[in-house]
C-alpha cells in the first residue's frame, strides 16, 4: 500500500454572516418593546453611545437620502467587506433622532400612568380576607385558611377532605364544617370538588335550586352540554319554553368561578407605524416616540483623537464601531418598516378606503419585488410590527392573505371569505344552523369553489362553534 502527499487548489464561495449582519437581522425582527429594551441595554453596556435630548427638527426624506446615499438596500443586502470598510470620520457626528425619521417630535418624556397600576387580589388573597372578616374561633379560622390553600386557581378543592384530614391535624368533622362556610363565600361555587357541586352550589346562591334545575345539573350536563334537548324534553316531560328558561338559568353561571380572579398580565400592543388619510391620500408616519436618541460619546470622540495608549485606543475603536453599527441597524430597521408599509398602502388601497371586505390576495413576494428586497426581510419586519390605521390596528402580517379566484375570474383574499362566512352565519337560524355544507353552498352561489375543509378551517379560525354545538332550544 503506497501513501502520498498531494496538494491541490480549491475554489469555493461561502456566506458568512458578520457580528454586524447579525445584529442587523435581531434589530429587524424584535419587536417595538423588545427594540427599546435593546436599545437600553446597549446604552448601559456601551459607555461610547450616549442618549440626548435635544430636539433636531430635519426633513425625513433628505435624511434618509443623505445617509443612505450609499446603498438602497439593508444591512442584509449588503456585501459584508463594503460594510466593514467604514470611513470613520464620516460616522464619528453619527446619531440616530427618532423624530428626523417618524417626522414626530417631543419636547420630554411624559409620565406613563400605565406604569402605576394596583396589585391585582389573587383568589386566595380574596378567600383569606373573608375568612379573616367574618369572626371566626381562631382554630376554626386556622382549618379555613388551611382549605383555601388547597383550592385551584379555577376554584375547585384540589385534594378530598379525607387526604387534607391525614396530612394534617385537623380533624375531618372540623374540615367539613370549614368547606361548609367556605361554600357560602364569594365566588359562589368556590371549594366544590366537583362540576355539579359548583352549580349546585350556585344555584342555591340564585335562589334557582328548583326541583328541575337541580335535575337537570345532575342528570342531564352531557345532553345540554352537546345539545342534545329532544333527549331532556323526553326525560322530563316538559315543552322547549320551560327547557329555553332552565338552560338560561344554568347558563348564566360559571363553571370555574376562580378565574375571575385569574391573574390576567397587562399585554401592551404599540404600533411601529401610523397611517394617515390626509386630503384623501394616505400618509405612512413611524413611530418613534419613546425610542432613545443616540449619538457617539464627545468625550470618547475626543479620546480616539489625543490617546496614544495602544489598548485605550483599540478599546475605544472597537465600541464606536459597535455603536455606528447599532445606529445605522436602528435606522435601516426603521426605513425598512416604513418603505414595507408605504409598499401594503400602494397594495390594499381599498381597504383602506372601503373596509376589510375589499382586502386583497397578497404574498410576501409581492411586497419584496415592489420594495427590492429579499422575501425573509420582508417577513421578518412584518413579524410583531403593529400600524395604526383610520380602521383600527393590525399586525402588519394581516395583510397578507391568500387568494382565490372566483368563478367570474376575480381573485378574492381569504379574509374576504371569511367575513362572508360570518356574515352568512350571522343571519341563521338558532334552532336549525347552517352546516359547513350549507355554507359550502352558499359560498359557490357567490363564486367561489371551495372545499368543505376549507370552509371548517376559516370558520374556526373566526372562533364559530359546528352547527351541532351552535342549536339553540328556542
Amino acid at each position: 500500500m503506497n501513501f502520498s502527499l498531494k496538494a491541490s487548489l480549491k475554489l469555493s464561495q461561502q456566506l458568512k454572516m458578520t457580528p454586524q449582519l447579525q445584529q442587523a437581522i435581531k434589530l429587524l425582527q424584535l419587536s417595538r418593546l423588545e427594540l427599546e429594551n435593546e436599545i437600553r441595554n446597549e446604552l448601559n453596556e456601551n459607555p461610547v453611545l450616549e442618549e440626548f435630548a435635544d430636539t433636531v427638527e430635519e426633513d425625513p426624506g433628505q435624511m434618509i437620502k443623505e445617509r443612505n446615499a450609499e446603498s438602497d438596500k439593508t444591512p442584509m443586502d449588503q456585501d459584508p467587506k463594503t460594510q466593514d470598510e467604514m470611513e470613520w470620520e464620516n460616522y464619528l457626528n453619527s446619531q440616530y433622532t427618532p423624530s428626523s425619521l417618524a417626522g414626530r417630535t417631543g419636547a420630554g418624556e411624559e409620565i406613563n400612568y400605565d406604569n402605576f397600576i394596583s396589585k391585582e387580589t389573587s383568589l386566595h388573597d380574596h378567600l383569606d380576607w373573608q375568612a379573616q372578616m367574618s369572626g371566626f374561633e381562631e382554630k376554626d379560622l386556622n382549618c379555613c385558611l388551611y382549605v383555601i390553600s388547597y383550592i385551584d386557581e379555577n376554584g375547585y378543592l384540589e385534594k378530598s377532605l379525607e387526604e387534607l384530614a391525614a396530612e394534617s391535624d385537623f380533624e375531618l368533622e372540623r374540615l367539613e364544617v370549614a368547606l361548609s362556610l367556605i361554600h357560602e363565600f364569594d365566588p359562589h361555587g368556590v371549594g366544590a370538588r366537583s362540576l355539579e357541586e359548583c352549580l349546585l352550589i350556585q344555584a342555591r346562591h340564585l335562589q334557582e335550586d328548583t326541583p328541575d334545575v337541580v335535575h337537570i345539573i345532575k342528570n342531564h350536563m352531557k345532553d345540554l352540554e352537546l345539545r342534545r334537548y329532544d333527549q331532556i324534553l323526553k326525560s322530563m316531560n316538559i315543552d322547549k319554553t320551560s327547557l329555553k328558561e332552565l338552560s338560561d338559568i344554568i347558563k348564566s353561571m360559571d363553571p370555574k368561578p376562580g378565574r375571575a380572579f385569574a391573574s390576567h398580565p397587562t399585554q401592551y400592543v404599540v404600533p411601529d407605524v401610523y397611517i394617515h388619510e390626509v386630503a384623501g391620500e394616505y400618509m405612512v408616519t413611524l413611530n418613534e416616540e419613546g425610542l432613545p436618541r443616540l449619538r457617539l460619546s464627545k468625550l470618547y470622540r475626543e479620546d480616539l483623537k489625543k490617546t496614544t495608549n495602544a489598548e485605550v485606543d483599540n478599546y475605544v475603536k472597537d465600541k464606536t464601531r459597535e455603536a455606528v453599527w447599532l445606529i445605522r441597524s436602528i435606522h435601516q430597521r426603521q426605513r425598512t418598516i416604513f418603505k414595507v408599509a408605504e409598499s401594503i398602502v400602494k397594495h390594499q388601497l381599498d381597504f383602506f378606503k372601503k373596509g376589510s371586505g375589499f382586502i386583497r390576495p397578497m404574498i410576501l413576494k409581492d411586497i419584496a419585488n415592489d420594495i427590492e428586497m429579499h422575501e425573509s426581510t420582508v417577513s421578518r419586519v412584518t413579524t410583531n410590527k403593529y400600524v395604526h390605521t383610520p380602521r383600527g390596528i393590525f399586525e402588519l402580517k394581516y395583510f397578507f392573505n391568500s387568494g382565490v379566484t372566483t368563478d367570474y375570474g376575480e381573485e378574492l383574499a381569504s379574509e374576504s371569505i371569511k367575513l362572508k362566512i360570518k356574515d352568512f352565519l350571522s343571519k341563521e337560524d338558532a334552532q336549525k344552523p347552517y352546516s359547513d355544507q350549507k355554507i359550502v353552498d352558499f359560498l359557490k352561489e357567490e363564486g367561489i369553489s371551495i372545499a368543505r375543509r376549507t370552509v371548517a378551517k376559516y370558520r374556526e379560525s373566526l372562533g364559530i362553534l359546528p352547527s351541532s354545538q351552535r342549536k339553540s332550544v328556542l
